[in-house]
């Protein structure tokens, strides 16, 4: 995580730093609607993400406080990826996303 003195002055650019590329935006979209993931399930839904991309895209979430991890000792090793309750407080934000981008393709 980040320490304050690190982040931008304006809270929109502090949003935009954590969630601002479209790949970070489509991994919260899926763990808001649809729940906890598996790595394996992200590419079905997130079509032209490489694995690397994926990898450090939920890293980089992880390491901001936005998703939790979870590694289940079994074999092959079972890894789970869910929202935190930080991350949790973004589904405003996606909905209001959702919403704009339907309004949007209907005025078209």
């Amino acid at each position: 995580m980040l320490a304050k003195e690190e982040l931008p002055e304006c809270p929109v650019a502090t949003t935009v730093q954590l969630i601002g590329n479209k790949w970070k935006l489509l991994i919260l979209r899926n763990l808001i609607y649809n729940g906890a993931q598996r790595f394996t399930d992200f590419p079905k839904t997130i079509p032209g993400i490489s694995k690397k991309v994926l990898t450090d895209n939920l890293r980089a979430l992880e390491s901001d406080g936005l998703i939790e991890r979870e590694v289940f000792a079994e074999v092959p090793p079972r890894v789970v990826y869910s929202l935190s309750d930080l991350g949790k407080t973004l589904k405003p934000i996606l909905d209001a996303m959702f919403d704009w981008g339907t309004e949007y393709k209907n005025s078209i």
